[in-house]
C-alpha cells in the first residue's frame, strides 16, 4: 500500500521541485533556488511522507551549497576540475531518486544522507 492511496495528495509539486533542481545544472542554479523556495513554502502543509521529501529537497540545496563552495575553493587546483562533474552527478541521482520515490508514494529512502 503507498501513500497515494489517500483522497487528495499533491505530488506534482515535489515532481516540480525535483524537475527545477535537475534544471540548476543548465540555468547556473537559478531554477534551484527557485525549486528550494517553493519547497519551503509547501512542507508546513503537506502530508507527512511529502514533508519528508520537502526536507529531502532543502536538505539537497544547502549540503549541494556546501558541496559547491568546497568544490569552488578547489578548484584553485586541479582537483576542483575533477569534483564539478561528481557534483553534477550527486545532484543528479539525489533527485531521480527522490522523483521516483514521490511517484511511489514513498517517502524518501534516507532523507537525512548527505549522499543519495
Amino acid at each position: 500500500m503507498t501513500n497515494l492511496d489517500t483522497p487528495y495528495v499533491n505530488t506534482r509539486t515535489p515532481q516540480i521541485v525535483y524537475a527545477l533542481f535537475l534544471g540548476g545544472i543548465v540555468t547556473a542554479n537559478v531554477t534551484l533556488l527557485i525549486g528550494v523556495i517553493i519547497a519551503y513554502v509547501y512542507r508546513k502543509g503537506a502530508a507527512p511522507w511529502l514533508q519528508a521529501h520537502y526536507r529531502y529537497l532543502i536538505r539537497t540545496f544547502w549540503i549541494g551549497t556546501l558541496y559547491f563552495c568546497a568544490v569552488f575553493a578547489l578548484s584553485v587546483f586541479a582537483l576542483g576540475a575533477i569534483l564539478w562533474p561528481l557534483l553534477a552527478v550527486w545532484l543528479v541521482v539525489r533527485c531521480i531518486t527522490g522523483f521516483i520515490a514521490v511517484r511511489r508514494g514513498l517517502p524518501p529512502a534516507r532523507p537525512g544522507s548527505w549522499l543519495w
